[in-house]
């Protein structure tokens, strides 16, 4: 990934929290059949230091699930939000800019490891839904489906982990303009009910 050092974010806790944030992956891999990506939630381990390790699931028969040749890419993204430049000062001031486009992006790279193992797998699809149903007034639980039909489910997907041996983070939230001028995308975003993105621009 392109980061020029103004964008650049590599402290590894925020990275992590950005990641479990952003929940849904990309997990890009090369194949015998060439590159394939799949879309899919992960769980973050912050073990092994200093990176961590990715854990998640594919589909039985996705042919990325049947193996990865060389490194693996899994990519995360935040906050994003199109950034009119009719909202900085230098518009009214010169005229000289033009659009672009404000991002959170995360990529990490490792090797692939997919597992079988029934129980690991029943633990990875329970984490994963704990993560999303436990804020829910009536959270619902693996358990709450009959065993024999989960039992059935886990026989259709693959597990994987992928340990993080390199990471990167790219924060471009208009640290290039004036302060003025990213005022004016913090009013902009705000008006626009974007908050999440506008509580990321440096004041």
């Amino acid at each position: 990934m392109y980061v020029p050092p103004l964008f650049k974010e590599d402290r590894i806790d925020v990275l992590h929290t950005a990641m479990r944030g952003a929940g849904l992956a990309t997990l890009i891999t090369n194949t015998a059949a060439g590159l394939i990506a799949s879309h899919v939630p992960m769980l973050l381990n912050p073990e092994p230091a200093p990176y961590g390790t990715l854990i998640g699931h594919l589909a039985r028969p996705n042919p990325q699930a049947r193996g990865a040749i060389g490194e693996a890419l899994a990519i995360f993204q935040g906050p994003e939000a199109y950034i009119t430049p009719s909202w900085y000062a230098t518009k009214r001031e010169t005229g000289k800019v033009v659009p672009t486009w404000n991002y959170v992006a995360i990529h990490a790279y490792g090797s692939v490891e997919f597992f079988d193992d029934r129980e690991r797998l029943r633990d990875v699809v329970t984490r994963l839904t704990e993560r999303q149903e436990t804020q829910r007034a009536e959270p619902w639980g693996v358990t709450d489906a009959p065993a024999d039909f989960v039992d059935m489910m886990l026989k259709g997907i693959v597990g994987f982990v992928l340990p993080i041996t390199r990471l990167e983070g790219k924060w471009k939230m208009s640290q290039n303009r004036p302060a003025e001028d990213r005022a004016g995308v913090v009013a902009g975003l705000e008006e626009d009910g974007r908050e999440d993105v506008a509580v990321l621009i440096p004041r």
